[in-house]
């Protein structure tokens, strides 16, 4: 038993370290867009304990900003059930396309759903994990990672919100900022382009026929259309 656990130490000590580079660009926007949310839910009147907490719980980066709002107006709760599915919809798709990756992962595979956001699924869907690692610990790894990166990120905003006090206005872009880094980064393979050229056409019609507001689910919906009547091979 000792040996066992002894054998699991070392594995995961192996993946955390081939995993960790992939997870630095995550790490530098997580602890800006961590401390950002920290520091708003500083300025709305909730302490470091509820934002830490909002972050461990909830998981949704973007949802999470716009919580804030919520909290601090009437709460209208199927207002919010709807907000919450319109603005995560998008980890349907997600969860869809990770079906392959995470099979046969064992009790990790609840884990890795559940921390499973835009930025570990940019780095899990993307990259093959060393031979030198076990698929399961690799990818829990990577999870695991950025969920820190997350949680840190929000306790130091909180922390710092606590002692200082500055105009936050335009502080919530540092999301948006840190998906185009991640949509660039992916860009950079010349297997994504064709990918990334059918996102934003789909986002930019979307936007054209639905508007700013509802543009979300029906952009990618249209995204699935074009993949499911091109049968993968425009992503190929």
């Amino acid at each position: 038993m000792i040996q066992i656990q002894k054998n699991r130490r070392e594995k995961l000590k192996i993946a955390f370290k081939e995993a960790f580079p992939h997870t630095i660009p995550v790490l530098t926007g997580f602890l800006v867009l961590g401390i950002a949310y920290g520091v708003l839910m500083q300025s709305k009147g909730y302490s470091t304990f509820w934002a830490v907490l909002m972050s461990a719980v909830a998981f949704c980066g973007s949802m999470q900003f716009v919580a804030i709002t919520l909290l601090t107006v009437a709460f209208h709760p199927i207002q919010a059930f709807l907000l919450s599915i319109m603005v995560n919809a998008r980890h349907l798709f997600y969860g869809i396309s990770m079906l392959e990756k995470y099979k046969g992962l064992g009790k990790i595979r609840g884990f890795l759903i559940y921390t499973l956001c835009d930025e570990t699924f940019s780095i899990s869907s993307s990259v093959t994990p060393p031979k030198t690692v076990e698929r399961k610990y690799f990818f829990f790894a990577i999870s695991l990672l950025d969920y820190s990166y997350w949680i840190l990120g929000t306790f130091l905003g909180g922390m710092i919100g606590g002692f200082v006090s500055f105009n936050t206005e335009g502080l919530d872009f540092v999301l948006t900022a840190l998906f185009v880094v991640l949509f660039l980064e992916q860009m950079k393979n010349r297997k994504n382009i064709s990918s990334g050229i059918i996102g934003i056409v789909s986002s930019i019609l979307g936007l054209c026929l639905f508007g700013a507001g509802n543009m979300v689910i029906p952009s990618m919906l249209i995204i699935l259309a074009v993949l499911l009547l091109g049968k993968g091979k425009l992503c190929s």
